[in-house]
């Protein structure tokens, strides 16, 4: 009783503005519900002046929630099909996710970048953007400024090449398969790498979504091993700035293990599409749910004003990516 006294307001308005933003997302799906459920909280928080009932709940949503998301996402991931469909990929996506991190990491030290920004827009660009953001934010202790930042530069580029990437493959003289491997590895976001693949089918007349989305969903996977690096890198630096004694047991990413073994049971006990797809769609929403709790502790003004650099670097990232990505398949003698 007393967590719902203390927290269940917040938590109820946070569940308001991801009902709306999850219609519009669907409506509107290279922007997708996570967009708009930040956008919504902005400005709702620009309005409402006192919402210090509402805070915890909303802390609460913007982290535990959050976390509880990335651990429903282990379900719509079957270790064995997605190796097994995906394998070919695995080079590229290597080699773009670090550059992309090695990219980041330029830019963090030649701009002056703050280390989680840098950190949220190369992960977010390289892995699978929102969802990856959403895992990495709770293991180095981003705030939810950072995080919509992240958020709102990943959806920036993912809008462009939903756009322009089918029209560029064209270009190119790319196969179906090079544009769906060119899809999964080059576009950030699940629902923009769907929605350029699907552009290109409706041009060409082929069926590379599902190529793409294995590719995409190959990519996901590397959320475990990057969290992980991440955990131990934050642990060991607060052991040298504040003179603590490391512990893993302190700093290791619980929520990435739940997430792993949702994997693996649905991998083990083959969990038909029809099981799985409750539970997917469950994740995306209460990443929705966290999202507006995000927006309203984002302060939009600070936001637009410190924006530039972040935004250079998802640019970076991005065009980085896409380059390397070509190279690759040109090298691997698939186009």
């Amino acid at each position: 009783m007393n967590f719902i006294k203390q927290k269940g307001s917040g938590i109820l308005f946070c569940l308001v503005i991801a009902l709306p933003s999850w219609f519009l997302g669907q409506s509107v799906p290279v922007v997708g519900g996570p967009v708009f459920a930040i956008l919504i909280g902005m400005i709702l928080t620009l309005i409402i002046h006192k919402k210090d009932f509402l805070q915890p709940g909303i802390t609460f949503t913007s982290k535990k929630i959050l976390q509880t998301a990335v651990v429903f996402l282990g379900f719509g991931m079957n270790l064995a099909e997605i190796l097994a469909k995906g394998r070919q990929s695995l080079p590229i996506i290597i080699v773009t996710i670090s550059t992309s991190l090695i990219i980041s990491f330029i830019l963090y030290k030649a701009l002056k970048l703050h280390p989680n920004s840098a950190v949220l827009v190369g992960v977010g660009s390289s892995i699978c953007g929102g969802s990856a953001i959403a895992a990495t934010a709770p293991v180095i202790k981003a705030t939810d400024e950072e995080v919509a930042q992240s958020i709102s530069v990943i959806f920036l580029f993912n809008v462009i090449a939903a756009l322009i990437f089918p029209a560029l493959g064209g270009l190119l003289h790319l196969s179906n398969e090079g544009f769906g491997l060119f899809a999964g590895t080059a576009v950030n976001d699940t629902s923009s790498v769907t929605a350029a693949a699907a552009a290109w089918d409706g041009i060409h007349g082929s069926n590379t979504l599902e190529a793409a989305a294995t590719v995409k969903m190959t990519r996901t996977l590397a959320i475990i091993p990057i969290t992980l690096i991440l955990a131990a890198y934050k642990g060991r630096e607060e052991k040298e700035t504040e003179g603590s004694t490391f512990s893993l047991k302190k700093t290791f990413p619980y929520f990435v293990l739940f997430f792993v073994f949702a994997s693996v049971v649905t991998t083990v006990f083959q969990l038909p599409a029809e099981a799985i797809a409750p539970l997917k769609d469950l994740s995306k929403f209460l990443i929705i749910m966290a999202m507006a709790a995000i927006g309203l502790n984002t302060n939009i003004v600070k936001l637009v004003k410190t924006g530039a650099k972040p935004i250079f670097t998802g640019f970076c990232c991005w065009i980085g990516i896409a380059f390397v990505s070509l190279l690759m398949q040109h090298l691997l003698g698939i186009w």
